[in-house]
């Protein structure tokens, strides 16, 4: 038999080796779905219906993705396209789903959740509590209840009890703990525990039910006692709540997210709910929210234009300076000029801040010696506002440099020779030469720096943290804040956390830098073209 014969009579009888390879696939494919259900039953189990149906179709997807032999391609665009779903578009869809409702720090549960902690809620009958204390039994625990110090009744004891808690957190699982008098003539206990050592086993202690032989259930009432606990609220057939002690109904308001009584009186906590616009129409229509967030956008449009502006004058000038073959030392100037992008910009934000301290700073020591004055750059808005286009130009100035070095360098010489010919002196050649030929190529750069600098969070946190504020707001907003600087102190520092609105300027702002992305994307297209 030829070579050839044998290659194909192995071909046609695959062996063992051939046939393990597919079997593998099929038990890791097989143990892989199994997972997955595992997972969407425990979600749908945990009341998430929706994000089992999402882990269900995104592994379906994965599974029929690698395990089929068709879409062999599609494997290596697949984990880039679920990464961008996954950290770009879900947290963005979810951000404006955020924008459209009431999430607050006082709206933070769903409706079942907050009406079950509201349920969950009870009184400890302090009249008739009872004194417990701890005592070894061995490897085991025996509480001992009694009467407080100078109180008439029989004490209790309970069976031997094991304290250390189950990963649910339950030190017990099943009925209460039967408790059972304490009779005169039984042994001596074990000496009670300190009170340091009882707080080791409060979180066990605290989760047990202690029944009594009259039947009545006791409940931890503080680290010395155990007591009746009597419910708060009582459920009413129409998802109402009355509040036992006094027999006020509250019922759910699902326009403002809380229950409420017949007398406007409000429960906490509220409940998440739909607003719809009224986060945006409150941007727009709230006086008292209009009148900083308009000043803090266009404010923060200055910010960003007058810095790309600043950087771009101070950049292109040394750039121009530095390509003059007759400037020596042009080396030493380019390194020198370099180092504020060199060191990492929080640093140099901080030492500007101590730089410019009024009583302190080396910038106010030297303005008093030369003119008597000492300027109070973050209590003064026009001040601070100046400040932090300073530090933001000093910031900014190397990247524009290095940009405008570069393009320099694709100018040809022979224009300039031509130029000089004509007798055209440096500032013609700058206006009628340089400036156009790297003005095209700059701009969609400049249009980057501009999005960059509308979300520079880091600088307005670091430098001023906003300051100094606006008098007589609804929510805190300073005079230098940015727009997502303000939206970071509406949804983390402010005493409500209003995470709606925030989440509805961040929408704004999304809308704004996608505007801004398109138009660079554009003027990058059309240079293309006309290039070509």
């Amino acid at each position: 038999m030829t070579s050839a014969q044998d290659d194909f009579g192995a071909r046609a009888r695959p062996g063992k080796a051939g046939s393990a390879a597919p079997a593998r696939k099929y038990v890791l494919l097989g143990t892989a779905a199994l997972v997955l259900l595992w997972l969407v039953l425990r979600l749908h189990a945990a009341g998430e219906p929706l994000w089992a149906v999402l882990a269900l179709a995104a592994g379906a997807a994965t599974l029929y993705v690698f395990g089929s032999a068709r879409t062999l391609a599609a494997r290596y665009l697949y984990p880039g396209v679920v990464g961008m779903l996954l950290f770009v578009a879900l947290p963005l869809l979810y951000t404006v789903q955020i924008g459209f409702t009431n999430y607050s720090a006082t709206n933070l549960l769903t409706e079942k959740r907050a009406r079950a902690y509201l349920l969950d809620q009870a009184t400890i009958d302090e009249e008739h509590a009872l004194a417990f204390s701890l005592h070894a039994d061995g490897a085991r625990w025996r509480i001992r209840l009694a009467p407080a110090e100078g109180g008439a009744g029989a004490a209790f004891i309970s069976p031997p009890l094991d304290l250390v808690a189950t990963p649910d957190g339950a030190p017990m699982a099943g009925t209460p703990v039967a408790l059972a008098p304490l009779p005169a003539d039984a042994p001596p206990l074990a000496p009670a525990l300190g009170l340091r050592d009882k707080l080791r086993h409060r979180d066990a202690v605290m989760r047990l039910k202690l029944a009594l032989p009259d039947g009545r259930l006791l409940s931890y009432a503080g680290v010395h006692e155990f007591g009746t606990a009597e419910p708060a609220w009582l459920p009413g057939p129409d998802g109402a709540l009355t509040h036992k002690p006094s027999g006020t109904i509250y019922r759910a308001n699902r326009e403002t997210g809380f229950f409420e009584s017949a007398d406007g009186l409000r429960l906490q906590p509220g409940f998440k709910v739909g607003v719809g616009w009224r986060n945006y129409s409150r941007m727009l229509f709230d006086a008292d929210l209009r009148g900083p967030f308009v000043s803090i956008f266009i404010w923060t449009v200055l910010f960003a234009g007058l810095t790309v502006l600043f950087s771009t004058v101070l950049g292109m000038t040394l750039a121009v300076l530095l390509n003059w073959e007759a400037l020596r030392g042009r080396t030493v100037y380019r390194t020198l000029l370099f180092l504020p992008y060199a060191v990492p910009g929080f640093i140099s934000i901080l030492v500007f801040k101590g730089l410019f301290n009024q009583n302190f700073g080396e910038i106010n020591a030297i303005l008093n010696a030369l003119f008597g004055i000492r300027p109070a750059w973050f209590a003064d808005p026009l001040l601070a506002k100046v400040m932090i286009l300073i530090v933001n130009t000093w910031l900014g100035y190397p990247y524009i440099m290095l940009l405008c070095s570069g393009l320099l360098k694709a100018i040809p010489a022979d224009l300039y020779e031509a130029s000089a010919i004509a007798g055209a002196g440096p500032m013609t050649n700058f206006l009628r030469i340089t400036a156009p030929l790297i003005a095209r190529p700059l701009t969609p750069l400049l249009i980057s720096a501009f999005a960059f600098n509308f979300n520079n969070f880091v600088l307005i946190s670091l430098l001023t943290d906003g300051r100094p504020d606006f008098l007589n707001t609804k929510l805190p907003a300073g005079t230098t804040d940015i727009l997502v600087s303000y939206t970071y102190r509406i949804a983390f520092t402010d005493a409500g956390a209003n995470f709606g609105l925030a989440a509805a300027i961040s929408t704004l702002i999304f809308v704004i830098v996608a505007l801004m992305s398109v138009i660079n994307l554009r003027l990058t297209r059309a240079q293309a073209d006309n290039r070509s």
